[in-house]
């Protein structure tokens, strides 16, 4: 599909602008400042950002602000830091090769061996909208009142109107998923300001790696978990390698560097908001001996009385927001997904009827949103190494990646990172199902 779907756009006037400015800059005969000619650039990392901004982070990180104060700012911005490298990385292989990490495993592994990745990475697809779709459809149901099973059929509808802007190229696309974005970073600045938290334990969090007992380890593993995500990093390649092509190797490189800035600037503010989100539960509830609050609706409900009506209003529609933005990207994901291993793809609205039906299983059953939530963050966690593993192995290689290869310090430090990541993950399995 994406190869189609690079073709279909090319023709799209916004597309083609972005494109031909693109390649002037390139080519070094720029136009306008600065930002002017950055714009051409940015977006492919504000659409994977979404997944780190996604209903899983919510609960995840209300919970540990709630339990442990600002204790644990410091796992947000590591997290977010190995997120940045990974999804760099990412985006490099697409702009070097044209292809995206789906279509590269389909080429250099096995037959069975791509089969079976593609039905891991379709289960941890469903458990990405799984939180994804009961986010938005949770917001729906603060906001609007609504019965969870209708919000859910409101998000339903809601995503396959967004993702039909892709027949109009990807800059539509792309700025409506921004502007999602912007509106959960400022509903979640006006409700910093609001909770007026102590600034100095702050920055003492964000700096100071510590635990407090195993529930904070635990709770850590699951902001890590919920943080790095294996359908962003699918997704990223799939976003940067029909963008804007180049062959020349010194374009390649001006190329990536563009891109360093679109990672850093979209991954910077994602990891802000998420801080954001820890830091309101912090100032809020931990620092009113509200430690158990552990679900959105109770972290919504609780605002009010503690901080006034627009306070959880706002809240509530960061919550939608985020479940909108991310159910979107995630279904876009899928179909890249598909299409990289099996060089097949469905309908769009088929897709989305198929990965929700598991999100209106719950709703009709009557389980738990945040519980149902942080279990899909699990099951997430089973998908990394699959993914980070041949991110590495792939980027490493000077014949695929040319002048774009990995320096070694920059393999090593993804490895280590995976390896942390995996480790992490399995200990935060052996806490869910030992009952730790």
């Amino acid at each position: 599909m994406a190869k189609k779907s690079g073709q279909r756009r090319g023709g799209i006037g916004s597309d083609a602008g972005t494109r031909r400015s693109a390649r002037r800059i390139l080519a070094g005969k720029p136009s306008g400042g600065r930002l002017a000619r950055l714009l051409p650039f940015l977006g492919p990392a504000f659409i994977a950002s979404v997944a780190y901004v996604d209903p899983g982070n919510f609960a995840t990180n209300i919970a540990g602000g709630a339990r442990f104060g600002y204790m644990l700012l410091w796992v947000i911005v590591a997290s977010n830091l190995m997120a940045m490298l990974i999804q760099l990385l990412s985006a490099k292989l697409g702009i070097a090769t044209g292809r995206n990490l789906a279509e590269h495993c389909r080429d250099r592994f096995p037959h069975w061996v791509t089969v079976g990745m593609w039905l891991l990475m379709e289960v941890v697809a469903m458990a990405t909208d799984l939180a994804e779709f009961l986010g938005a459809a949770v917001g729906f149901n603060l906001l609007l009142g609504v019965p969870l099973i209708v919000g859910g059929l409101l998000t339903a509808v809601a995503t396959i109107v967004i993702l039909a802007l892709e027949r109009y190229g990807f800059r539509p696309l792309e700025a409506v998923i921004t502007a999602m974005v912007a509106v959960i970073a400022i509903s979640y600045l006006i409700v910093i300001v609001i909770g007026r938290p102590d600034w100095t334990q702050v920055a003492l969090g964000a700096v100071w790696p510590r635990f407090n007992g195993v529930e904070s380890v635990l709770l850590a593993s699951g902001i890590l978990g919920a943080t790095i995500m294996p359908h962003a990093i699918f997704l990223h390649s799939a976003l940067t390698q029909g963008r804007i092509t180049v062959k020349d190797p010194g374009k390649l490189r001006k190329l990536f560097h563009f891109q360093i800035v679109d990672v850093l600037v979209a991954m910077g503010l994602a990891s802000l908001v998420n801080m954001a989100m820890l830091i309101m539960a912090a100032s809020t509830f931990h620092q009113q001996g509200l430690t158990s609050v552990a679900t959105l609706e109770e972290a919504y409900r609780t605002l009010e009385p503690l901080l006034g009506r627009a306070a959880s209003w706002f809240f509530g529609l960061a919550l939608l927001a985020s479940g909108l933005s991310s159910a979107t990207v995630g279904t876009s994901a899928g179909q890249v997904i598909m299409q990289g291993f099996l060089r097949r793809h469905i309908p769009i609205w088929l897709r989305r009827l198929v990965t929700m039906a598991p999100s209106l299983a719950v709703i009709m059953i009557g389980l738990d949103p945040t519980h149902t939530l942080v279990i899909s963050q699990v099951v997430l966690s089973f998908g990394l190494p699959f993914t980070i593993i041949p991110l590495v192995m792939f980027t490493r290689r000077a014949d695929i990646m040319g002048v774009l290869v990995n320096q070694r310090l920059t393999t090593v430090a993804v490895a280590v990172m995976a390896a942390l990541i995996i480790a992490l993950n399995v200990f935060l399995l052996y806490g869910v199902f030992a009952g730790g």
